[in-house]
């Protein structure tokens, strides 16, 4: 693991405390200032766009290397072409997660004048909580069939004469067999069913569930978070190849053509016909890429030493929402106990692990008043301490987090600008005459939609690493925001399905 740190300095321990009047000062072992442009060093001196474009190249050797052997990454799903943009009926679309149910009603309307592409006519959300993941047997189950007769019972007749067609977006892994089964490979996350249902068919276990719920419901397609978001965007905009996901998590999904993956990637499965299908839409799992090849910092070495899987999601661990706060944390803690930040008295809620959310980071990295104000308040209600933050503080919280927000951004940027470049090599004469002079990313996840400025960094890294190769005849590639994807592309895969059977 290449590690990027300064040469070692004595630890930083808090001295003792010396009376001052009615004051007691501490003194310490450096001051705030020296550690704030520490940080700043150590997060964006790998982010010069020569450094990023190497760590790019880097990241593309890595993808073909496992487009040839691995198992667990850039792996072929059942879905090969894309949505033509004209499929049109109404569908049922679930999206299963670690904490939440969505269950939709998604209309497609094509491409007809003056109206509306899709409309998701109904969504009820439903949280996913302890008691809920601890039902026993295929109860679980039986929860999201009740779950889908409460939102139909709202519309539409559940009673029909023909199977209404239902697609899923499953988050938890699973080994694919066709486009509407596979078998589930664990679901994790305190879910009591996981060992039950293993490698049990997923479609039968749903269809299961919804024939005891009296419900006629057909499930006919199957897709993982990022592929649903390339085929949602993708039913919008044609030039669609890529779709992204960041929230707590991360991943990709990319459209290769078929001869770019090994052939044993595609198991015993029966292949389309050549003059059926010339591509295939690529589950990345992003996150496992990186591990020895992005710049990490002293406090990353501490996230991964306390974490259990510490080297199996390396671009994760750097860049989701699920860690910055961490990151940032494990600064701040250094911080108070080095540099006397907060006084030397860390926010007793900040003792815990992952305490700092990323929404709060979000806040105060925008907050662009004089005084910073809103932000100390923010900070004073979130962590509570005895002694409330100064506005010095606050700044350094500010700028630390724009240095690990930033860092964040760019090698997102580069993972991307990767996964694009590998797009275009592979692509060759087969590249789509479609005369678009760009490529699409569809783009989910909380960070990558709402961290104020976040996406716009991300295009400016994108267009200057093309820039900087002078073209190459590459084509611009364009980060595009998307709303409810996954049961958007849930229910996309669902009417191309239909297409297809019919």
């Amino acid at each position: 693991m290449l590690v990027v740190t300064p040469a070692p300095k004595p630890p930083h321990q808090l001295q003792a405390g010396v009376a001052d009047g009615d004051n007691a000062r501490q003194s310490f072992s450096r001051n705030m200032e020296d550690l704030m442009l520490e940080v700043e060093d150590l997060f964006e001196r790998q982010l010069r766009i020569e450094s990023l474009l190497s760590i790019s190249r880097k990241l593309q050797a890595e993808l073909r290397e496992r487009l040839n052997s691995s198992p667990q990454s850039m792996l072929p799903s059942h879905n090969y072409t894309l949505p033509t943009g004209q499929e049109r009926g109404m569908y049922l679309a679930l999206e299963v997660g670690g904490s939440t149910l969505r269950v939709a009603l998604v209309e497609l309307h094509g491409q007809g004048v003056n109206q509306e592409r899709l409309r998701v006519r109904r969504i009820e959300i439903s949280p996913i909580d302890a008691n809920v993941r601890q039902l026993r047997e295929l109860a679980f189950f039986d929860w999201i069939a009740a779950r889908i007769g409460d939102m139909l019972a709202m519309e539409v007749d559940t009673k029909l004469d023909e199977p209404l067609r239902m697609g899923i977006a499953w988050s938890f892994p699973i080994d694919q067999t066709s486009r509407r089964s596979g078998n589930v490979l664990g679901m994790g996350k305190g879910f009591h069913c996981s060992k039950l249902v293993q490698g049990q068919d997923l479609g039968e276990i749903i269809e299961q569930a919804c024939q005891r719920a009296h419900l006629n419901i057909r499930l006919d397609a199957i897709v993982n978070d990022s592929s649903a978001t390339l085929l949602s965007n993708a039913y919008l905009d044609p030039t669609t190849r890529l779709a992204a996901i960041l929230g707590t998590g991360i991943n990709a999904a990319v459209h290769l053509p078929i001869t770019a993956l090994h052939p044993t990637k595609f198991g015993t499965r029966l292949m389309p016909r050549s003059s059926e299908a010339t591509h295939v839409l690529v589950n990345t799992e992003f996150s496992m890429f990186g591990k020895t090849i992005l710049p990490i910092t002293r406090w990353d070495e501490k996230l991964k030493a306390s974490h259990i899987l510490p080297d199996y999601q390396p671009l994760e661990y750097l860049i989701a929402g699920g860690y910055l706060g961490e990151i940032v944390r494990l600064i701040l803690v250094e911080a108070t106990t080095g540099a006397g930040l907060f006084g030397g008295h860390l926010p007793p809620s900040l003792l815990s692990e992952y305490a700092l959310d990323t929404r709060t980071l979000a806040a105060i990295e925008h907050d662009h008043s004089a005084s910073l104000v809103p932000s100390c308040l923010l900070f004073q209600e979130r962590h509570p301490s005895s002694s409330p933050p100064l506005y010095s503080d606050v700044y350094f919280i500010r700028q630390v987090t724009r240095s690990v927000s930033r860092r964040s951004s760019a090698y997102f940027a580069a993972g991307l600008h990767a996964l694009s470049s590998l797009l275009e090599d592979t692509s060759g004469s087969e590249r789509p005459h479609d005369g678009a002079n760009h490529i699409g990313i569809g783009c989910d996840g909380s960070v990558i939609n709402k961290y104020p400025g976040y996406m716009a960094r991300c295009q400016d890294v994108m267009d200057q690493l093309i820039g900087l190769e002078g073209g190459q005849g590459r084509r611009r590639v364009v980060f595009e925001k998307t709303i409810d994807s996954a049961v958007v592309g849930a229910g996309v895969a669902v009417a191309m399905a239909a297409h297809c059977d019919g």
